[in-house]
């Protein structure tokens, strides 16, 4: 395994390695648990929507919470993200500015969403919406992930879930891939979004759908679709589920010769970018990636910047398949938060 690499374990049905953890993963899910229920929470005089997930690694929260902004943006509010600023060098919080911040700096994922809408990092997500509130005009908060910290009031939380994926075996961290007990996440959720089919959305599905909450689905969709197709391609990518890349490529009608799968959030090396290269020449195949490695690529080194220059980018959006649901959502949001703010109103 990979460093950085979630278990494979954690996404096939109980085995060996996963029942010796289970130990542990009580004590992580206890802790968890209390989070949860008792975290502090810094309230804002602003709209709060989560995007998170159930489990780690990604489940398409990036693309979501792009297209909740999008609908936030149609109904006339000025949509500002806030995220962790996953592997960034720097600490504490700011707002990113893609002109003179990079991946060092800021994180890949807050990059793509800068490109979008005002964007604040930091590991303390009240610390970061403090900041998007004082340098921008923002006036509706979205925050890609987070959703366990509880660090925020949040005012509406929409899960994302990658159906193929679901919450692989069930388990807590460190046996299995979910974040906090399933039923206790679910108890501080408002929505599930489901992203694409597959098997694996079946039980968390039905624990939401007994929860009474809202099921929302939805799909990735590609804005390349014509130019790959019939192209034999070696196909890298440093993301949580490298698998849903490739398929993705597979369907839009590319020939996947090979493929290259790297750490999440992976620094690439001049070293193992001259191996790609090397292959792809001696086979006569095209480096193709995605939007997040390119953007680590085009803030990386010379050598890296260059390298990009011979890849082709597979950029995705996520498209809901009911019309009105990305409005819902945010409309719902806006509800919560009147509500929220009628009550510090009337307790003051």
């Amino acid at each position: 395994m990979r460093s950085g690499r979630a278990p494979d374990f954690w996404w096939r049905d109980a085995t060996l390695a996963s029942d010796l953890l289970v130990p542990a993963a009580a004590v992580y899910g206890s802790l968890a648990r209390r989070n949860l229920r008792t975290g502090r929470r810094v309230a804002f005089d602003v709209p709060v929507l989560c995007v998170g997930n159930f489990t780690a690694g990604g489940g398409g929260k990036t693309p979501t919470a792009l297209a909740l902004a999008g609908a936030a943006a149609a109904l006339g509010r000025r949509p500002g993200f806030v995220s962790r600023g996953h592997g960034r060098k720097r600490s504490g919080a700011m707002v990113v500015e893609p002109s003179r911040h990079g991946v060092a700096d800021v994180g890949d994922e807050p990059l793509l969403l800068a490109a979008a809408a005002p964007t604040a990092v930091g590991a303390d997500r009240a610390a970061a919406l403090s900041r998007l509130l004082e340098e921008t005009d923002a006036d509706f908060a979205i925050m890609d992930d987070g959703f366990q910290s509880q660090r925020l009031a949040i005012d509406y939380a929409v899960i994302a879930l990658d159906a193929r994926r679901g919450i692989g075996n069930g388990r807590v961290i460190p046996a299995g891939p979910l974040r906090a007990p399933l039923l206790d996440q679910v108890r501080r959720a408002d929505a599930l979004l489901v992203i694409g089919e597959g098997e694996g959305r079946e039980k968390p599905l039905r624990a939401m759908a007994r929860a009474g909450r809202a099921i929302f689905q939805a799909r990735l969709v590609s804005k390349s679709r014509h130019i790959l197709i019939g192209e034999r391609l070696l196909a890298f990518a440093g993301i949580a589920d490298p698998q849903k890349f490739y398929a993705s490529l597979g369907e839009l009608g590319a020939e996947l010769v090979q493929t290259r799968d790297f750490p999440d959030h992976h620094a690439f090396t001049d070293a193992e970018l001259d191996g790609l290269t090397e292959t792809a020449a001696k086979e006569k195949l095209i480096l193709t990636t995605t939007r997040k490695d390119a953007v680590r690529l085009a803030t990386g080194s010379e050598a890296a910047r260059a390298f990009l220059q011979d890849c082709a980018v597979l950029d995705v959006a996520l498209e809901f398949v009911g019309a009105s649901d990305a409005r819902r959502i945010v409309e719902a949001t806006l509800a919560a938060f009147d509500r929220r703010r009628w009550r510090m109103v009337s307790k003051s």
